[in-house]
């Protein structure tokens, strides 16, 4: 059973969060630019078995795509599927994950300063899809 990896993928920067082996629990890696995430996906299969790959997709609250997901996300996943053949690719609605994301920090306790990096609601906001993607495949 090979580890799952979460994308928060974004114009700037992408959250990133990945399975522990067993596919228990997600847990966030960090937050890279987004021109840099194909390198980096390349650089961590290479040392870790991965089984599939899920990408937060960003829509509208009528559940109709966003601009972001036509533009960018799109052509992300695209990118991923031709890369990478044999490797599942999933997408998950993210639609509330930066909010959640956000609302945990502040009940963590984590400082105002903290919050404000985009870098660390990122990381969460990955975090909290996978977890979701989890808890779908176990019900």
């Amino acid at each position: 059973m090979g580890r799952i990896i979460g994308i928060d993928y974004g114009c700037k920067r992408t959250g990133i969060a990945v399975t522990d082996p067993l596919q228990i629990i997600a847990g966030g890696l960090g937050t890279i630019s987004s021109g840099e995430i194909e390198k980096w996906l390349d650089s961590y299969m290479s040392g870790e078995a991965v089984e599939r790959i899920v990408v937060g997709c960003p829509v509208m609250l009528n559940g109709s795509e966003s601009d972001t997901l036509i533009r960018y996300v799109k052509p992300f996943i695209n990118r991923l599927k031709k890369k990478y053949p044999n490797m599942v690719i999933e997408t998950l609605d993210e639609r509330y994950t930066s909010k959640i994301a956000v609302r945990a920090m502040m009940d963590g306790g984590m400082k105002r300063k903290d919050r404000r990096n985009k870098a660390n609601i990122d990381k969460l906001s990955a975090t909290i899809l996978l977890q979701e993607y989890l808890e779908q495949l176990n019900n």
